[in-house]
């Protein structure tokens, strides 16, 4: 019978489908374990096939996968950018297809450079070229880092190595399992441990084999759920009262001159309920005003705030743009009540924030509907808020997408803010990703992270990543919680992403080199 590599077409199609099923993988899904058996069936599909045929295949799979993981682009695009259909689904498209180049080449790389089926480039090689790929697509280009396999495995046992090595250890685990499981399962993968046909001895190698496998898999997956129970921070302090205000403000009527005194009033009206919280937080710029601009259609607003701090201890975290002197504007929260003080976003959204390359793509805002689209980014290095008593490490929307950036607040910081407004996708699966997003700075950290949203989804995430309590979504809702202060370093935050990144590196290296001397031991001994 015909190797599934030598049925060109049906190989093709098993990679697309196999890149479509990923995303079931995450929220709001979450069947975990497909995020082992995709790639394992792509990296099935790479062997014995030319780097021509494996490119085609990455960009099969890696269309699949953003195809139906982050098409939801398309909602910001048409609904609440303005574009007419046929611009908003030709930009998805070319977003999906460059999104899709990162696997395309990849298997294209690794093909040419190591076209022979080893233990090394399986277990060596091909597990950390894909996480460092994994990680060049959440820097290059400002980035993103959406549906990195780690995420995937919040809720699963290896959700333990996340405090250790960030979300692109948890990556590697994942893929060193589905490439673990391959070797095992002996799908004609390599030649030398085929299961028939061999003498009696070899075949005693072959289960040995086998058996070490098997007890690394069990080892490594306990491993992960033993790390699991370790805790990395401890608790300071008493609990805090908290509010998450979820005002539910349509996008397109968000940035209407008529609507916006009357979006602030119902925010004030919610955080009224609450006046015995600690902290009450407003999400992503839940004022839809300069913050000079306040007084104006709001007369009596830092005044109400004011004096319910001084009535009732209530302090206040609110989503506020602000504009400088010179014209330019930040998006940004600021804390009143015990201290006043600012945090600005550092890390802009491409097309949404601000337009990358000027030149190139200026005109495109005459195209693009988007309110507020020229902001200017934050220091990178910020102080962190205080309020309450805590020092409070704020991230605003998809800040939380990047572990190194919300390890600039810690380890001072002990509690994690983020605030964000996804209305901006409606009602499709980004919500529920950037929830699980969340929870993984939440782990990595040691933190409560209290994330307040404008339509949902508001939750609050205690320091193992788990969801403490949440809002519905699309409604009006006033998130009532208790939040730990913690303390302390885990050792992602200690090291950050360099630590993982350099022993995939070294693992690269090393199995490049066994592979390359391997192969010239065998041209030798062939002449």
């Amino acid at each position: 019978m015909k190797s599934l590599n030598l049925q060109k077409g049906l190989g093709d199609s098993l990679a697309l489908l196999a890149g479509c099923s990923l995303p079931l993988a995450f929220a709001p899904y979450s069947l975990f374990p497909i995020a082992i058996l995709s790639p394992a069936l792509l990296f099935i599909l790479w062997q014995n096939i030319s780097s021509r045929r494996a490119f085609w295949r990455g960009l099969l799979y890696g269309v699949g996968v953003f195809g139906m993981g982050v098409s939801w682009v398309h909602i910001s695009f048409s609904q609440f950018g303005g574009l007419p259909p046929v611009a908003a689904v030709l930009l998805t498209v070319a977003f999906v297809f460059v999104l899709a180049l990162y696997p395309a080449l990849l298997g294209g790389v690794l093909t040419r450079f190591f076209p022979n089926s080893t233990p090394i480039k399986l277990l060596l090689i091909l597990p950390a070229a894909w996480t460092l790929t994994e990680w060049l697509r959440g820097w290059l280009f400002t980035g993103f880092p959406w549906l990195n396999l780690g995420y995937s495995q919040i809720d699963s046992p290896l959700n333990g190595f996340a405090p250790l090595l960030g979300v692109y250890g948890v990556s590697w685990v994942t893929v060193f399992t589905s490439c673990l499981i391959i070797y095992a399962l002996n799908i004609k993968l390599l030649p030398s441990l085929k299961p028939l046909g061999f003498p009696k001895q070899q075949k005693n190698q072959i289960l040995l084999t086998q058996t070490l496998i098997w007890f690394l898999l069990v080892a490594m997956w306990g491993g992960g759920w033993l790390l699991s129970r370790v805790s990395w921070t401890v608790a300071v302090g008493k609990p805090l009262q908290v509010a998450l205000i979820q005002a539910n403000i349509p996008q397109e009527f968000k940035w209407l001159y008529d609507y916006r005194a009357s979006s602030v009033q119902r925010y004030l009206e919610l955080s009224q309920a609450h006046r015995d919280a600690d902290i009450i937080i407003w999400p992503e710029t839940a004022v839809p005003l300069f913050y000079h601009e306040v007084p104006e259609y709001v007369p009596d607003f830092f005044e109400r705030l004011a004096a319910e701090h001084a009535e009732y201890g209530t302090d206040f975290l609110i989503g506020i743009p602000v504009m400088n002197k010179d014209g330019t504007y930040l998006n940004g929260v600021t804390s009143i009540g015990t201290q006043s003080g600012f945090y600005y976003k550092h890390h802009l959204v491409p097309f949404g924030e601000y337009i990358p390359f000027q030149s190139i793509f200026g005109e495109l805002l005459k195209l693009l509907d988007v309110p507020m689209s020229e902001f200017s980014a934050g220091a990178a290095q910020q102080t962190n808020l205080t309020s309450a008593g805590e020092a409070i490490g704020v991230s605003i929307c998809y800040e939380d997408a990047f572990g190194e950036l919300i390890r600039n607040s810690l380890p001072s910081a002990t509690l994690l803010v983020n605030v964000s407004n996804d209305a901006w996708f409606g009602d499709s699966i980004a919500p529920h990703q950037h929830l699980e997003i969340a929870r993984m700075r939440a782990l990595e950290s040691g933190r409560y992270l209290l994330r307040a949203t404008n339509t949902g989804i508001s939750a609050v995430i205690d320091v193992k990543g788990k969801i403490m309590t949440q809002a519905p979504q699309f409604k009006i809702f006033a998130l009532p919680a208790s939040a730990q202060p913690y303390q302390g370093i885990t050792p992602y935050v200690r090291f950050g992403n360099g630590l993982i990144v350099t022993l995939l590196l070294l693992s690269l290296l090393l199995g490049g080199l066994i592979q390359y001397r391997t192969l010239r031991h065998s041209k030798s001994f062939q002449e």
